[in-house]
């Protein structure tokens, strides 16, 4: 029974990482045919919870599972993180500050990915079979969203996706910058340019950690730049500010020459220096000013987006400081919108303090800083390095966008974050070996 059920639960967890890549695509496209857009979007937490219940039988009949899980500080930081959205949502719901539709959306994306942590993490530890998977997991669908990002820049006509179902009513076929017709912002088959940039940093983190080891080979480079190019016409600046930082750290930690270490520390400062020249050149030349300051002196609309960045941010911190216990798990984020008042502070540190309050912000951070923790300690492991890189990256995506909430992100990242908890051979275990 305990085979069957560990299974099962692998091939869900398989199921789920693979697929969410396409999830936006598949679900648009989807309701197109048979209808039901809202209800097709919950297949995940419908597999969710299968998981959750095999994960649950496992904890009660296996002991190894149990010792290495319940004494754990990260794991009741984790649940004392979901009791408290929780209990502070109920709490707003039944004082009618959100909607039921804003509170039940609202905790599915809040707790989504710290649960599926759990559950993936809780399944590793008796089968290694994820972990063994985990490059086919990252790189087999990124392979696809890469090369239809391609597709998209150089070939297809931006309406493309209307032939699937995108409209205004699901997903808009394509996304420009400031509506500037002339600035197309590839999005692939994620749900937007944005969400797009931050997920590639995940296998370009990959990819990067596989050259820096010596493990090259043409298909690899092939691949990084396609992912490269795709990442830059998204026109995410978030994304390549995150990239950056993630390929730093992977080049900082995995590069074993000292040489070459200082090598591409140079070429760092050389292409920030020629990307703090372009900016600081930008003012007057449109298409400059478009790409990378993501404004014109000659435009006509009203409201930049920059300037709507800057009025989210200060409104959400206005809040935060302001109700230092939080307003309720769907009072901020995608899920306030269905509520009367609307609140998107455009950073997600921003979202879960006006939610939950400083401790549940405090508690958030310190969940993060827990793992990354964890996988720095794994970081010989090219799964865990990949994963420790691309959360710094990530981070620092969500100062200025609420990254989390994409439903592709939450469930690619940390489900193989839980993958990489589970052990891995390092170093100085190898050595011990010997």
């Amino acid at each position: 029974m305990k085979y069957t059920v560990l299974t099962v639960a692998t091939t869900l967890i398989s199921i789920i990482i693979y697929v969410m890549p396409f999830h936006a695509f598949l679900t648009v496209w989807g309701s197109s045919l048979f209808g039901h857009y809202i209800a097709l979007r919950l297949w995940k937490e419908v597999l969710l919870l299968i998981l959750a219940v095999g994960a649950c039988f496992l904890l009660l009949i296996d002991h190894k599972i149990r010792t290495h899980t319940l004494p754990r500080r990260l794991v009741w930081t984790i649940l004392t993180y979901c009791f408290l959205l929780t209990a502070w949502g109920i709490i707003a719901y039944s004082r009618d500050q959100v909607t039921t539709k804003a509170f039940g959306y609202g905790l599915i994306t809040d707790l989504r990915f710290p649960v599926f942590f759990l559950l993936t993490w809780t399944i590793a530890l008796r089968t290694n079979r994820l972990h063994k998977r985990s490059e086919r997991l990252i790189m087999g669908p990124a392979v696809l969203v890469i090369i239809f990002g391609l597709l998209q820049v150089f070939a297809l006509p931006r309406d493309f996706l209307r032939h699937f179902g995108y409209s205004e009513a699901t997903i808009y076929p394509y996304e420009t910058i400031n509506h500037n017709i002339n600035y197309i912002r590839v999005a692939s088959t994620l749900r937007g340019a944005n969400p797009l940039g931050t997920y590639l940093i995940i296998p370009i983190s990959l990819l990067t950690v596989f050259l820096a080891a010596g493990r090259r080979n043409w298909q690899r480079f092939a691949l990084l730049a396609g992912a490269l190019t795709v990442l830059f016409f998204s026109y995410s600046r978030a994304a390549w500010v995150g990239t950056a930082l993630s390929i730093a750290v992977v080049l900082a930690v995995g590069l074993r020459s000292t040489l070459l270490r200082k090598e591409f520390l140079v070429g760092g400062v050389v292409l920030l220096v020629a990307f703090a020249g372009l900016a600081i050149t930008a003012h007057g030349n449109a298409r400059l000013e478009n790409v990378f300051l993501h404004t014109e002196s000659h435009s006509q609309i009203k409201k930049t987006s920059n300037e709507g960045h800057l009025s989210a941010t200060m409104a959400g911190l206005k809040d935060v400081a302001h109700h230092p216990l939080g307003q309720g798990v769907g009072s901020s984020g995608p899920a306030s919108v269905y509520n009367k008042q609307q609140r998107i502070p455009e950073n997600y540190y921003l979202q879960i303090g006006e939610e939950a309050g400083w401790l549940g912000l405090g508690i958030f951070v310190f969940m993060n800083v827990g793992i990354g923790y964890l996988l720095w300690l794994r970081r010989h492991d090219p799964l865990a390095l990949c994963l420790f890189a691309s959360l710094i990256g990530i981070s620092a995506v969500n100062l200025f966008s609420q990254a989390w909430g994409d439903d592709t992100l939450a469930y690619v990242w940390w489900g193989l974050a839980g993958v990489a908890m589970v052990n891995a051979p390092t170093a100085a275990t190898k050595t011990k070996k010997k």
